[in-house]
């Protein structure tokens, strides 16, 4: 018997629904558990608050888009939890696998035949006169943007206390490889391939145009701190998680020691979903 956790799309019925599918077929023999919204929904007992999900569990389903998927990994306790996304969205870079692969995977999951792609987490945290008022994990990007009416906004960027730059413009991504394909590559990132452990420093757009996006190595500390005195700033976490930036405030971000395990497509490969999503060769 498997403990299993699955978490659904918030007010998604097609997602509700087939959790109902999974339990009806899977039930008998394992030990699943809905997050809170989707158990009372459907009136299943045995719920998960989003905060422990993977705790003790043998892998989690999420039924929903990137999204859905972003704050499990965000949330989730039981690190290295393999995770398998089905995806009920509209592009699904993480939740790759389609509904109509469902009932294979699932399958193959329970014989425990399947491929695990491992993605790095970092760890973002804000420095306010040397005194940490604000830290998370994430999986996505830490984005540093101003305010739609603020102007230009300076921010002084060091490696590993090397100082790199003073980024004049709108703001500044700082992405893992699986954040490549999302606000990074929009302001003109690389696309990095997920399993790599590198960090992106992509600048939005740039007052000097020479200022371009950066790889940086594994195990890089990166340290970004505002300088604009009059301007509305706000750090934003995998477009989920927002936080008001005063002058002075210190971004640091680097390596975590939690990561993520995604639970490959059986049907397609990395550059396939690249070349689907992206709609490369097409006229």
């Amino acid at each position: 018997m498997k403990k299993i956790h699955i978490v659904c799309k918030k007010k998604k019925d097609d997602a509700i629904k087939l959790a109902q599918h999974i339990i009806d077929e899977f039930g008998k023999d394992n030990d699943i558990y809905l997050d809170e919204g989707s158990a009372r929904s459907l009136g299943y007992e045995k719920q998960v608050e989003i905060e422990h999900i993977g705790e003790g569990a043998n892998f989690i389903i999420v039924l929903g888009g990137d999204g859905t998927l972003l704050g499990v990994a965000r949330h989730g306790k039981g690190n290295d939890v393999p995770i398998l996304g089905i995806n009920l969205g509209s592009l699904g870079f993480l939740t790759e696998s389609s509904v109509e692969e469902l009932p294979a995977m699932l399958n193959a999951v329970m014989k425990g035949r399947y491929n695990i792609s491992k993605r790095i987490m970092i760890d973002v945290s804000v420095n306010r006169e040397k005194e940490k008022v604000f830290e998370f994990t994430i999986l996505n990007d830490a984005v540093i943007t101003k305010d739609a009416l603020a102007r230009i906004i300076d921010i002084e960027t060091y490696v590993n206390n090397d100082y790199l730059a003073t980024f004049r413009g709108d703001g500044l991504i700082l992405s893992t490889p699986t954040g490549s394909t999302g606000y990074s590559l929009s302001a003109g990132g690389p696309i990095l391939y997920p399993s790599l452990k590198n960090i992106i420093v992509t600048p939005i757009c740039p007052h000097t145009l020479t200022n371009r996006p950066i790889i940086l190595p594994e195990n890089t500390t990166i340290r970004a701190i505002l300088l604009s005195r009059d301007e509305r700033v706000v750090l934003t976490l995998d477009g989920q998680i927002g936080f008001p930036l005063e002058y002075g405030d210190e971004v640091v971000v680097k390596q975590s020691s939690r990561i993520v395990s995604l639970i490959k497509s059986s049907s397609k490969g990395y550059f396939e979903i690249l070349r689907t999503k992206l709609k490369w060769g097409e006229r």
